[in-house]
């Protein structure tokens, strides 16, 4: 038996309560093991730890699996009565059969010996205070992500444009088609946002990604001056409040952005930092290692003070400090206070301590126990779902993955199984029923720029729409927009353009992949295998099912050459098929007949 190929423990995302009754077990092992069977009980059932009587177990197979490019994911549900459970593993190859235990692998033989103390995996109590729980209605949202700048410029109806412009201050730059720059402000604001609310509920959108509308310096408003003050450019607190009032009612939820990790240079704290210097009160809340601070304006590389990105005007906030924790667990209580909002989602999520996050989700889960907390981390995040941080994060290697299946042609479809498999076997259960699911963001190129075909275009929204988690879209999706990377990903949404033809084509597309999200459970759901029938190599096919025994198909043909397809089911979405024939990159969806 290939044994470096075999892991497990019981912790992270191996061995961990479902809810309070459920406890999901998870094993990994190579390709040669053909069976998997579980003994488990309760730790106690043959009496007290270290006495003379000798534990068993109830032997189940463990018949789920998923592939992954050099192992094998088994994984099965116990229910313990107790609350506690013990267990080991039986595993066959073709010719062989070992047992897996705590401290590695035994024979029969060895299994049998009389008086061997056998270490068992052992999970010693389900806790339901340490359950991972994540909110319900997540799952049920669809996100659209909105830049706020070039989003939409509303004026208020007690205000005119003049009136408007001046009190935000600056010069807006004309509303225009194309390539944009940071420099530039366009004037899109929150009621523009607020106005649009009907159109969002049409499209199907549940719920609104904001990024950062907290007072800043520049236009993307990740250089936070006031944390307790919407940006004029946008708006005020009232503005804001009433968008999420009329949000709510047309079933809208909303989540804001939280820079916590750096502010920027105008934020009051560090004004007095770089005033007073070491005898500032708050001196610790920043990161600085060279007093006093040079009076110079260049990259941080140097080390004075860290920094995000090495960008001396967004120093870094010391998240180790209980000063800087207690000051922003109280930001965050008055966003839930003063405007309801439903989520929060941390930018550069992975840098702020865990001490933060901790304390941090503890204070806002009292406030209000289903926020969602979203963090923005691009790799694996493990350690930060483990019920007392995040409810999920950005599944940035979902998108990469996809990417770069449809850019790398010599990839076979067994190798976007692995990719999808990998990506949901990283986390608990609870987690990847959240995950903020995306294929573009303010942060990279649009997703009609990777490939500029249509056909891809669609088939990479319907992985997006089909997958476990909750789908977003970035504002102007719905048309195909394009735009390259940062900042050309946040052009100006052309309002003028919607009304024809061929995007309202593109509107409707849209339209139909939410509403088949909406009314199909198993597209929701987190229940899903490959089954690998049809032999073109390049046609990605996997079956979602609901729990209820109901199944559709996604059937994605990314080869060269159109293929025939089966005649069944109810086509729920479909793009270049025909006749029983699936076109060069169309898209086929539908209900699955249960043989």
């Amino acid at each position: 038996m290939e044994f470096t190929g075999v892991y497990h423990k019981t912790s992270e995302q191996m061995s961990y309560p479902l809810n309070e009754d459920e406890l999901v077990v998870n094993l990994k092992t190579g390709y040669d093991v053909k069976r998997v069977f579980i003994h488990h009980g309760d730790p106690f059932e043959a009496g007290i730890l270290g006495g003379k009587e000798k534990w068993t177990g109830k032997r189940e197979e463990i018949v789920y699996k998923k592939r992954l490019r050099h192992q094998i994911w088994w994984t099965t549900t116990l229910v313990p009565p107790y609350k506690r459970c013990k267990y080991y593993f039986e595993l066959h190859t073709d010719r062989e059969v070992w047992y897996y235990c705590e401290d590695g692998f035994l024979t029969q033989e060895q299994m049998d010996m009389e008086g061997r103390m056998i270490q068992c995996f052992t999970v010693p109590w389900m806790n339901p205070a340490d359950v991972n729980r994540t909110p319900d209605w997540v799952n049920d949202t669809v996100w659209y992500q909105i830049f706020p700048d070039r989003f939409c410029r509303g004026v208020s109806e007690a205000e005119g444009a003049e009136r408007d412009s001046a009190a935000s201050g600056g010069e807006i730059v004309p509303w225009r088609k194309g390539p944009v720059t940071n420099e530039e402000r366009f004037g899109g604001n929150l009621e523009g946002i607020r106005q649009k609310l009907p159109y969002l509920a049409d499209l199907g959108v549940t719920g609104i990604y904001l990024n950062p509308i907290m007072e800043a310096e520049s236009n993307h408003k990740y250089d936070t001056t006031d944390y307790t003050r919407i940006d004029p450019h946008f708006g005020d607190g009232e503005t804001f409040a009433r968008l999420v009032k009329e949000a709510h009612a047309l079933g809208i939820r909303v989540m804001v952005d939280a820079v916590f990790n750096h502010c920027g240079r105008h934020f009051g704290p560090w004004q007095d930092v770089l005033k007073n210097g070491k005898d500032s009160p708050y001196a610790d809340w920043f990161m600085i290692h060279q007093w006093p601070l040079p009076d110079k304006q260049e990259d941080t590389r140097d080390g004075r003070f860290y920094s995000f990105a090495f960008a001396d005007w967004m120093p870094k906030l010391n998240t180790n400090n209980d000063q800087v924790i207690d000051y922003f667990c109280q930001v965050c209580q008055g966003w839930i206070r003063d405007f309801d909002i439903d989520g929060i989602r941390f930018d550069v999520g992975n840098e702020v301590s865990h001490r933060f996050l901790k304390k941090m989700r503890e204070h806002l889960k009292g406030c209000r126990e289903d926020l969602y907390l979203l963090g923005e981390i691009w790799h694996d995040a493990s350690q930060w779902l483990m019920g007392d941080e995040y409810d999920s994060v950005m599944n940035y290697p979902l998108m990469s993955g996809i990417h770069d299946f449809f850019l790398d042609k010599s990839m076979k479809k067994e190798e976007f199984e692995y990719m999808i498999n990998r990506c949901y076997t990283m986390y608990m259960q609870q987690n990847n029923n959240v995950m903020f699911n995306l294929l573009d963001s303010h942060d990279t190129e649009r997703l009609m720029n990777r490939f500029h075909d249509l056909d891809i275009f669609y088939q990479q929204l319907a992985v997006l729409f089909t997958m476990p988690g909750s789908p977003c879209i970035y504002y102007g999706t719905e048309i195909a927009m394009e735009g390259g990377h940062d900042p050309d990903c946040r052009r100006c949404m052309p309002w003028d353009e919607l009304e024809e033809k061929d995007n309202q084509e593109k509107i409707g597309l849209v339209r139909s992949l939410i509403r088949m999200r909406k009314d199909e459970e198993a597209c929701r759901s987190l229940y899903f295998h490959f089954p690998c029938e049809y032999e073109n190599d390049r046609c990605v096919e996997y079956i979602k099912l609901d729990g209820h025994q109901n199944e559709i198909e996604v059937l994605l043909n990314c080869s060269k050459e159109d293929m025939n397809v089966r005649e069944e089911g109810e086509i729920l979405f479909s793009r270049k098929y025909a006749d029983g024939v699936l076109g060069k990159n169309g898209t086929l969806i539908r209900r699955k007949i249960r043989r």
